[in-house]
């Protein structure tokens, strides 16, 4: 699996199968009690395979698969690697949080300046949101990182699971 460099914290890929979605999603229901290695749950055309608890770290991925029907005999497959909903649902609300005190600094410098009272402290806490969403990005990039090697495990296991009809 080729990762880019672009500027994705949730890595995304779609490929086409020759074979029907009920298919692949009846495969991926057996594979489900015939492993332990991984957790698979099924809502109709969405299958999401996770690491299991006790094997789980903060920075844990998941693999999201929506299998659509395109033609008669093909489907396609639509990937998404992302965190925990938790952890993923954190860094946005610190994302917005972030960004709202950045504007809501920038409009107090803005009123000071204005007003000509001193504007120093509401500049620099604008600065210092912009700093802190800078390292909220790169700690998402390197909780990435840290979760490749079981976004591999979960990617290796898809393709296995659909190795059939590739």
């Amino acid at each position: 699996m080729e990762l880019s460099n672009e500027i994705v914290l949730r890595p995304r890929f779609k490929f086409e199968v020759n074979a029907t979605n009920n298919k692949l999603l009846e495969d991926f229901e057996q594979t489900k009690s015939t492993q332990t290695e991984f957790i698979i749950s099924r809502i109709d055309d969405h299958v999401f395979i996770k690491i299991p608890k006790k094997d789980q770290h903060f920075w844990s991925p998941q693999l999201h698969l929506e299998i659509n029907q395109t033609d008669k005999d093909k489907a396609t497959v639509h990937g998404l690697f992302g965190p925990n909903p938790t952890v993923w649902t954190l860094f946005m609300f610190l994302h917005f949080i972030v960004a709202g005190l950045f504007f809501g600094f920038g409009i107090w410098a803005y009123t000071n300046i204005t007003l000509g009272n001193s504007y120093a402290i509401q500049l620099c806490l604008s600065l210092f949101m912009i700093i802190l969403w800078f390292v909220l990005y790169f700690a998402g990039r390197i909780g990435r990182s840290k979760g490749m090697s079981e976004m591999h495990k979960l990617h290796g296991f898809m393709k296995e699971t659909l190795k059939v009809y590739r």
